[in-house]
């Protein structure tokens, strides 16, 4: 098991385990061919240097993926925070440990970088993932609200 930044290469399958982030019907568009829009948009948060789309890999094959961003702050001394988004493992693979290894290395690297706190949301929903998410720490603070754009 490793876990490592994506790579271009990586789209087609980061696309595809995204998918299952749906609640109730498919969002992505898998293709073949890929859509440009997903190149378009790697390029642009690989050049963002205050965030991170990681891949975890068991036996060369990519079984999760989140994305971490370090967020610069005024409060608390300056110190950053950072946030979690896009945390899906493998339908097949859950429970193995995967999603804990990886928000592991989340939380080791937002301590490394000097944050405050880590965040991430959950649809009221996923019942499962937000008891995932207590088991390792996580507690729900706050009530979250959005708007769709």
């Amino acid at each position: 098991m490793s876990i490592r930044d994506a790579t271009e290469a990586d789209l087609p399958r980061l696309v595809e385990l995204l998918d299952q982030l749906a609640l109730d019907t498919p969002r992505e568009e898998r293709g073949p061919p890929l859509p440009a829009f997903y190149r378009d948009a790697f390029h642009r948060v690989d050049a963002n240097d205050g965030q991170r789309l990681l891949v975890l890999e068991v036996d060369g094959e990519i079984v999760g993926t989140l994305v971490l961003l370090i967020i610069p702050n005024i409060t608390h001394q300056g110190r950053p925070y950072a946030t979690v988004e896009n945390v899906v493992v493998e339908e097949r693979e859950r429970g193995a440990g995967y999603g804990r290894q990886l928000l592991t290395y989340a939380l080791d690297q937002a301590r490394a970088a000097g944050c405050y706190k880590l965040t991430l949301t959950s649809h009221k929903r996923r019942t499962d993932a937000h008891r995932f998410y207590e088991r390792l720490g996580f507690d729900s603070t706050y009530e979250g609200y959005r708007v769709e754009l």
